[in-house]
């Protein structure tokens, strides 16, 4: 594909005004973002919004509203990942299959797992147009996670729940972890969880943030009076 001066200048300054803003400070993660073109798993009618700060639509073909997270929240959620060459990481919800792409390049193996059958084919066909090699796409509902091949030394919610599941905290390895974006609108919080040991966890606060909602997760019962 021919240098275009246009989409590397919006994308030096969405990394520059957006990400590095948000306290994404790490040079391997920065460097990725240069790396990964953005562009080219974002949906056609929407290109010309690839480095907005702003959730970018996935159309599906159930009407559902789905989205690219933002920029700086991908960028964040991958720093704060950290992820090793020699770890396989989960994540739920591929979306385009952006974050698997950044993923996989940093960990050994990706599974990424997307409830919409339209979006798990556009999620493989952008990974394979950029000859990843190293993440999967499989169709599924995300929230029971994938315990035929846990334990996982990583694991990635792509979106919002109201509480983390323990079917997920379950497949972490002792010493893995699970990052999300938990709670209710307006005040949504993304969150660490490391595997201590076999019985216990240690949770983070990382920071605020708001994100669409997983599908297949519980929600919260409401009372009615």
């Amino acid at each position: 594909m021919s240098f275009d001066p246009n989409i590397e200048r919006a994308r030096f300054n969405m990394i520059e005004q957006q990400i590095r803003p948000w306290d994404v400070l790490d040079p391997a993660v920065l460097s990725l973002l240069a790396i990964v073109k953005r562009e080219n798993f974002v949906p056609a009618a929407y290109r010309s919004l690839a480095f907005v700060d702003a959730e970018i639509p996935l159309p599906t073909a159930d009407g559902a509203a789905e989205s690219m997270l933002a920029p700086r929240v991908e960028a964040r959620l991958l720093q704060e990942m950290a992820i090793a060459h020699h770890e396989t990481v989960l994540e739920i919800g591929a979306g385009s299959g952006y974050m698997a792409a950044l993923l996989a390049h940093k960990a050994r193996r990706v599974i990424t797992l997307e409830i919409h059958a339209d979006l798990a084919r556009f999620a493989a066909e952008n990974l394979r147009r950029a000859a990843v090699l190293n993440a999967g796409v499989r169709q599924l509902d995300g929230a029971g996670g994938l315990p035929a091949e846990a334990p996982f030394e990583a694991v990635l919610l792509s979106g919002s729940v109201a509480a983390v599941p323990d079917a997920l905290l379950a497949q972490l390895k002792v010493g893995g972890r699970l990052c999300a974006v938990v709670g209710q609108l307006p005040i949504m919080r993304a969150v660490r969880v490391t595997r201590t040991d076999e019985h216990n966890f240690a949770c983070v606060d990382l920071f605020d943030t708001v994100a669409p909602r997983l599908r297949g997760f519980a929600e919260p019962s409401r009372f009615r009076f």
